[in-house]
């Protein structure tokens, strides 16, 4: 079997556990919990540095994620990849979104949110990062 074989094979099990199994098990809380399950990502598989988030989206096939500007109290990034596989038009990215704010939050030490804008005739999601320079987490 061919590395492209495998891929898809792979690729199609996420799909059918990400776009089917996942929405059915948590219905109209599908965005909130996926949102929280993104920050325990973020938790189990630590990152040290916000352009590290590059290379993980890319390992686990979430897209390619381009951070385009960064402040003192915010971040835009966007996300973008095959149509085919990213479903721009059928997906929510709640749990990329969490999986970001929580990075975020790490790095930087302030409560941290991530909004997500999908943009299907563009073929990519915004990301707007925002932390609050007022608010210090405590480690």
């Amino acid at each position: 079997m061919s590395t492209q074989q495998k891929n898809e094979i792979t690729q199609f099990g996420y799909e059918l556990i990400r776009d089917h199994v996942l929405s059915s098990i948590l219905g109209k809380n599908e965005e909130d919990i996926l949102y929280w399950c993104g920050k325990e990502l973020a938790r189990k598989f630590p990152l040290f540095e916000f352009e590290e988030a590059i290379s993980f989206f890319k390992e686990a096939g979430w897209g390619d994620l381009t951070i385009e500007k960064v402040s003192a109290s915010e971040a835009f990034c966007s996300l973008t990849g095959d149509p085919e596989v990213l479903k721009f038009d059928q997906r929510c990215f709640r749990l990329e979104a969490g999986f970001l704010a929580q990075h975020q939050q790490k790095c930087c030490g302030f409560l941290t949110e991530c909004y997500e804008e999908t943009k299907p005739k563009q073929s990519q999601v915004k990301f707007h990062i925002k932390w609050d320079l007022k608010d210090k987490i405590e480690s």
